[in-house]
């Protein structure tokens, strides 16, 4: 699941009128921090605090950091979770627990503990508290025990996270990710949908920036970040009318998309390097689970951002047309079965520890497709794999071939087809292909299509 709404990563068009500090993150309010009482955990006592911002005044002087009106509380840091943001991701969390509590009586409607989720967020503050408002939506406390423990969440540090394409520790997926930009580059800033975005925002740009491009200061994508950001929000911070002008936003989002997804339906390494490793440690958990490894997992969510979301549904071929993921969107991947007589004997293990429970050896989920015995590829029989996309469902081109889909429903891949298309891009060793042949050359001799 992408983050919900938040405010803008860098506060831009000052000079337009929008404000640099917006006052929608009244959480702020209710923070509390663990306070160790003795040497070690034993005792703990709860510290609640509230957090004010401050900033640079007249001569450096630190003055508080206001909104628009002149508030002081609830002042939200650049990039964070608004209130707004809560909200629809709580909502978000109230949908899933309707359709897999409610409706289909996949979960159970009060839980006891979280050993059945695998719950796991990349280290930036908004996908972690989105998640736990999503959670909080599925399962409110009156749904869960009085007892409940903790739930854990996984987070890794920044040098080993896949949960959105790593250019900042991925320097080969850096090299590449560059490249595809400065095409775009090449591509959009001579052109007359350019001179139309000039023509319409162009007064508002920075003066040493002189003109809006792919690559100006602000780059094009955070020109649209910011208007992303705004359109959502008050009055308070709203943007000069012609930010929102209907063909600046279909140009925009257009060559954005371009910029930052191109590659992953030309380049397979592309794939493997900004998105692959995550696409492969799902389709080991629905490996696990069809062959009773790991069976203890019955849902995981992943909170996480607008690039993980477009750079896995390109990855997959499935995003041809689409416009830039909005806040709050997310991709259910769902493993079916058919019904049998009898569900593979789960895991001993519980939660999120089943997957480290054995031998990786013993397991045939990281093998490849073409690596697997009859018996190992016999498991997955019966058992299919289908993406949503905010509840629409996508289909992966290499699942609509014969034999790769259930019988008049191309959108149901089977099993084993989708973890083939899979295993072509998931790496063998992340951190070695993101230090091999940093600077060779970033595009492929010939296009390699995505979703095959």
């Amino acid at each position: 699941m992408r983050h919900g709404e938040r405010s803008p990563v860098s506060p831009r068009f000052q000079n337009a009128g929008l404000a640099p500090f917006w006052p929608y993150c009244n959480a702020a309010r209710f923070f509390t921090s663990a306070i160790m009482s003795q040497k070690d955990w034993s005792e703990h006592t709860m510290l609640p605090f509230q957090r004010r911002l401050e900033t640079f005044g007249r001569d450096d002087l630190p003055v508080p950091a206001t909104g628009p009106n002149g508030e002081t509380h609830g002042i939200c840091q650049p990039g964070e979770l608004t209130d707004v943001g809560r909200q629809t991701t709580l909502a978000l969390g109230e949908r899933l627990r309707r359709l897999y509590v409610e409706q289909l009586s996949f979960l159970p409607a009060q839980i006891e503990n979280a050993d059945a989720f695998y719950l796991r967020t990349t280290p930036i503050p908004r996908a972690l508290e989105s998640m736990q408002q999503a959670f909080t939506g599925m399962y409110p406390p009156g749904t869960r025990a009085a007892d409940f423990p903790p739930p854990p969440i996984i987070t890794r540090s920044p040098a080993d996270e896949t949960l959105f394409p790593n250019d900042s520790n991925c320097r080969r997926f850096a090299h590449l990710s560059r490249a595809f930009a400065q095409r775009a580059a090449e591509r959009w800033n001579d052109t007359p949908e350019m001179e139309y975005l000039n023509k319409v925002l162009g007064k508002w740009m920075p003066a040493e920036s002189k003109r809006i491009a792919v690559d100006s200061r602000p780059r094009l994508s955070g020109i649209m970040d910011t208007i992303n950001a705004t359109a959502v929000h008050g009055p308070e911070t709203k943007l000069p009318k012609e930010f929102y002008d209907p063909q600046a936003a279909e140009i925009i989002d257009k060559v954005a998309m371009e910029e930052w997804y191109a590659g992953y339906g030309e380049s397979r390494e592309y794939r493997a390097l900004g998105i692959g490793a995550l696409a492969g440690d799902m389709v080991g958990r629905m490996v696990g689970n069809s062959t009773g490894e790991l069976g203890a997992t019955r849902f995981a969510i992943s909170g996480c951002h607008d690039t993980t979301l477009a750079g896995f549904l390109s990855g997959l071929g499935a995003f041809d047309g689409e416009k830039w993921p909005p806040f709050t969107s997310h991709i259910a991947v769902e493993l079916l079965r058919v019904k049998k007589d009898a569900a593979p004997e789960a895991s001993k293990s519980t939660g999120w520890f089943g997957l480290f429970g054995k031998k990786s050896t013993s397991l045939p989920v990281r093998k490849r497709s073409e690596e697997l015995t009859d018996d190992e590829r016999a498991k997955l029989d019966g058992y299919f794999v289908r993406v949503r996309y905010n509840d629409r469902v996508m289909t992966v081109p290499g699942c609509r071939k014969e034999g790769n889909h259930r019988e008049g429903d191309e959108s149901l891949c089977t099993l084993s087809a989708f973890k083939a298309i899979v295993d072509k891009f998931t790496p063998l060793d992340w951190k070695a292909e993101c230090s091999a042949n940093v600077k060779g050359p970033a595009f492929p001799p010939e296009r390699q299509p995505a979703g095959y």
